[in-house]
């Protein structure tokens, strides 16, 4: 039988298999969704239904909007990202409401995905905390390669500041990290 979850996690799938990027020879946001649940498994095993989605549908169809869109300076990023989270919220409500979950599941995964009360909603801190750790496990090194080595540490430290206590403690003991780097996210706060 399948459920609901299972319906949601399907149509994100679908939706993601259709980016045209790819990695590891894969549609690069079906895999990004996939490695943010598995993540969210190990971080938050009992998650509710609305963070599970939002996990998954976190860059639900992403590359259609892409980055180049908007001024390629620090006004112009923050734009996008801010749309992409107002464009992955409304995707994923239309695929919740598809599946079945009422207003208020919906909502919840509404304001997780437009980080409404990061910092002060533990669901919202949550997916952050998944997000970042997809980020270091995944991606950060590809990501590290085409940075100016002084840039490095303000991004670490940007991390870090994303980050709850609990996920900079847990990211300290699982990656292994040079000592520069482990010191803003224990200095981070």
């Amino acid at each position: 039988m399948t459920t609901r979850l299972d319906q949601a996690f399907a149509a994100i799938d679908a939706a993601n298999a259709r980016d045209p990027h790819l990695e590891d020879g894969r549609p690069a946001n079906l895999l990004y969704g996939q490695r943010m649940t598995a993540e969210q498994q190990r971080l938050f095993p009992d998650a509710s239904e609305p963070l599970r989605i939002a996990c998954r549908g976190q860059h639900v169809e992403r590359w259609l909007l892409p980055r180049d869109a908007y001024p390629m300076d620090r006004a112009g990023y923050l734009q996008w990202r801010q749309e992409q989270g107002r464009r992955h919220a409304e995707r994923i409500a239309g695929i919740m409401a598809e599946a079945g979950y009422d207003a208020d599941q919906i909502d919840r995964a509404r304001r997780m995905l437009t980080k409404q009360g990061l910092k002060r909603d533990a669901e919202v801190q949550a997916l952050e905390d998944v997000i970042c750790f997809t980020f270091i496990r995944w991606y950060l090194g590809d990501f590290a390669a085409e940075q100016p080595d002084d840039k490095m540490p303000r991004i670490i430290e940007k991390t870090a500041r994303k980050m709850s206590a609990e996920g900079r403690a847990r990211a300290l003991a699982e990656f292994d990290m040079p000592p520069a780097f482990a010191a803003l996210f224990r200095e981070a706060g």
